[in-house]
């Protein structure tokens, strides 16, 4: 898969999206009641990924996993983001979202009709991509860091994963809900200025 001029082009719109995502609060959200952020840095990447292939994806996704080290190493909010430093944290899960998003959204195209518009594809592939990011990162932690991140939260080693699981559930939904209505706005603005279903 070669990278055209419009897939560079696409890959730097979003590129500088996700970088003003990262350099700001909006990206990645610190929440009073949880030791990790809320993200929307996710989206550019499914989008990328559903409009010009999984190289892009895995690009932007690239960028998204970069700058969750960056902050974890630069604007901690809580002693619990050491987990980011990681890569197999902050970087792996975010290159697999352009992955699952791409075979996700095939995969429904497929089963239905070559006429119909990208909707249920796309908010299929939107609610795989962020399940991907908030299972993989969270899944993660639970694996390389369980005992210790529940040492430094101060909770006992046999309730971190229960701890955990709440924090994909009040983060995971919410998630999954906003990456499925921008998704689906975008790549229905998408299909009629290109005039075409990706």
């Amino acid at each position: 898969m070669t990278l055209t001029t419009r897939k560079l082009a696409v890959t730097g719109m979003l590129a500088a999206i996700s970088i003003i995502l990262g350099l700001t609060p909006v990206g990645l959200i610190p929440l009073p009641f949880s030791p990790t952020k809320a993200t929307i840095m996710h989206i550019p990447v499914i989008i990328g990924t559903i409009v010009e292939g999984p190289i892009v994806g895995l690009i932007i996704g690239a960028i998204f996993g970069l700058f969750s080290m960056y902050q974890a190493a630069t604007m901690p909010t809580n002693p619990a983001q050491f987990v980011f430093l990681d890569p197999l944290v902050a970087l792996l899960p975010r290159l697999l979202i352009a992955i699952t998003t791409y075979y996700a959204y095939r995969g429904v195209r497929q089963v239905l009709s070559k006429d119909t518009r990208a909707v249920v594809p796309g908010m299929v592939a939107a609610a795989v991509g962020t399940l991907t990011n908030t299972v993989g990162v969270l899944l993660t932690i639970y694996l390389r860091y369980g005992a210790k991140y529940a040492e430094i939260l101060g909770i006992p080693p046999e309730t971190v994963g229960g701890f955990i699981l709440g924090i994909g559930i009040t983060h995971g939904i919410p998630e999954i809900i906003v990456a499925v209505i921008i998704v689906t706005a975008v790549l229905q603005g998408l299909q009629r200025i290109y005039r075409k279903v990706f």
